[in-house]
């Protein structure tokens, strides 16, 4: 069951806007989430009482971004072990709720392991429960910490490849703290480029059709005190044109064994521009994004979104299929992919909290996984 709460929080700024939270108020424990599809207009919350609630507000996208769905898979199986559900039939429905973000089944498995593990040791389901929970809270508490150390290894990189600071970076769709158990991906980057005094404007394309761009990026960006303007997707070409783009920053929902990288659609584009007129593309994302088990990126599966939320704007109480204003004649068919995938060779670096990888290469991918996995120091820049 899902209820809802108005949030004010006007006095907030973005990372104190909790994005993903556990409760355990005395009728049960409960997750509640920022419902990420009434921003910017209200800050409005869901409380999800089953995985099966949390699994609509995967899928209607209330809450999103790959490393906030690893953390919301994770506290989703704790909240089904809590509540007495079948905690395996959940962590299945968890993992399909959107297929091409990794993070989601890492959280879920990650969890789902943590509470088999402990059943078996222990014979006590609330001593599994217990378990599960633990490995939700200490994922969401390495996501925070990777963020900060992306956030420092992206602002180093951008120093090492722009000269003068003042960096004019253009971004797509949303990476900061709404995505995260810390400030962000690719917008932490920027954030902390901002902080610095390095940061002259930051692009932001309003990322079609749900406009996550100029719904949360804006959003985050104007609570953040950030010189940013936003721009039409179509409009980015004419950017690149005129030398107003020094980087491009984005995030990712997926990066494959060979360094292919999902985003979401019209990533792709803005790599082709970028590397035809000499801008550097960079990836920024945790580890966890890095799925060895995927080898290319045509092996990587794109989630079909409905129809209607291109051939319609959504507006509160409007009419529609999709309760959105149509613009399109009706029975109008629509393409509408969640993400597109960048090559490679198209990358010119992915930033994770190890580390920056540049030039993109499986091998230089496996290196990074296998000593973040062994232990070893995070590198630098």
């Amino acid at each position: 069951m899902v209820d809802q709460q108005a949030r004010t929080g006007e006095d907030r700024r973005p990372t104190e806007i909790p994005a993903i939270r556990w409760e355990e108020p005395p009728e049960g424990p409960v997750l509640v989430l920022l419902d990420q599809t009434r921003l910017p207009a209200e800050e409005v919350e869901l409380v999800c009482t089953d995985a099966a609630a949390l699994v609509e507000a995967i899928r209607s996208l209330a809450v999103r971004g790959a490393p906030l769905l690893g953390i919301a898979g994770a506290y989703g199986v704790a909240l089904a072990a809590a509540r007495g559900f079948d905690v395996a039939e959940a962590a299945r429905a968890l993992e399909e709720a959107r297929p091409t973000a990794v993070n989601l089944s890492v959280g879920v498995r990650r969890a789902q392991a943590a509470h088999q593990a402990a059943l078996a040791r222990t014979g006590d389901p609330t001593a599994a429960a217990v378990a599960a929970l633990a490995a939700a809270r200490a994922l969401h508490q390495e996501d925070a910490e990777a963020s900060g150390r992306m956030a420092a290894h992206g602002l180093a990189l951008l120093d090492e490849l722009l000269s003068g600071g003042g960096h004019r970076i253009l971004t797509h769709c949303n990476s900061g703290s709404l995505v995260s158990g810390g400030e962000g991906t690719a917008f932490a980057v920027a954030l902390a480029a901002h902080r610095a005094g390095r940061l002259r404007r930051l692009w932001v394309d309003e990322t079609r059709p749900l406009l996550q761009g100029a719904r949360l990026t804006a959003y985050e960006a104007a609570r953040s005190g950030m010189a940013y303007t936003l721009l039409t997707d179509n409009a980015a070409g004419s950017l690149f044109a005129a030398g107003e783009v020094d980087a491009v920053l984005v995030g990712a929902d997926r990066i494959a064994a060979d360094g292919s990288v999902a985003n979401k659609v019209g990533s792709y584009p803005l790599a082709v521009l970028a590397r035809y007129h000499h801008v550097p593309f960079i990836v920024v994302a945790p580890l966890t994004t890095v799925d060895p088990d995927t080898p290319d990126g045509a092996s990587i599966e794109v989630e079909q979104r409905p129809g209607f939320e291109v051939t319609e704007v959504a507006a509160p109480q409007a009419a529609g299929a999709g309760g959105g204003i149509p613009v399109a004649p009706l029975g109008t068919q629509a393409y509408n992919p969640a993400f597109d995938v960048t090559p490679p060779e198209l990358v010119t670096a992915i930033v994770t909290e190890e580390g920056a990888v540049s030039p993109v290469t499986a091998e230089a991918l496996a290196e990074l996984c296998a000593r973040s996995a062994a232990g070893a120091p995070p590198a630098s820049g």
